[in-house]
C-alpha cells in the first residue's frame, strides 16, 4: 500500500487545502486519482489516517528488530512504510552470517555430540540379530 502523505509530499496532518494543491500538483495519474479518491473524502480520509498510523507502528517495530526490505524493494511502494534499522545489517542477514559462521567452522551436528544414540542403536542391531540367530 502506498504511503499517501509521503507520496505527495505532505504531512499527514496537513489541511485540506494544503492536500488539495499537493494532489493538482502531482503528476502521477495514479497517485493522484488513489489520493483524489481517499483523501479528499473527510470518511476516507479518517479510514485511511488509522491504517496509516497501524502501518507507520508496524513500520517502526520492523525497524526496532533489525527487519528491512531486500535491495531491490527500497524505493518500491511496498516499502512505503518501512524506516531505517538503527542496525547495520538486518536481522535476517545477521542470523544468516552467523549460520555461515557455524557452516564454515564445521559446528559439530547434533548426531556427533551424541554418540551414545549411535552406540544404542548398534548394540541393539547386535542383540537383535543375535536373538535371530539363536531362534532359527
Amino acid at each position: 500500500m502506498r504511503d499517501l502523505y509521503k507520496r505527495l509530499d505532505v504531512p499527514s496532518d496537513a489541511s485540506p487545502d494544503t492536500l488539495a494543491a499537493a494532489i493538482e500538483a502531482c503528476r502521477h495519474t495514479a497517485l493522484k486519482q488513489d489520493a483524489d479518491a481517499v483523501l479528499r473524502v473527510p470518511a476516507r480520509r479518517d479510514a485511511y489516517d488509522q491504517l496509516h498510523a497501524t502501518l507507520s507502528d508496524l513500520g517502526r517495530l520492523r525497524a526496532r528488530l533489525g527487519l528491512t526490505h531486500a535491495p531491490h524493494w527500497q524505493d518500491d511502494v511496498a516499502n512505503d512504510f518501512s524506516q531505517d534499522s538503527d542496525r547495520s545489517l538486518s536481522r535476517h542477514q545477521e542470523l544468516a552470517d552467523k549460520l555461515d559462521a557455524l557452516v564454515a567452522a564445521g559446528a559439530p551436528s547434533a548426531a556427533s555430540r551424541r554418540p551414545w544414540r549411535w552406540l544404542a542403536a548398534l548394540l541393539i542391531t547386535a542383540l537383535l540379530g543375535l536373538l535371530a540367530g539363536l531362534w532359527l
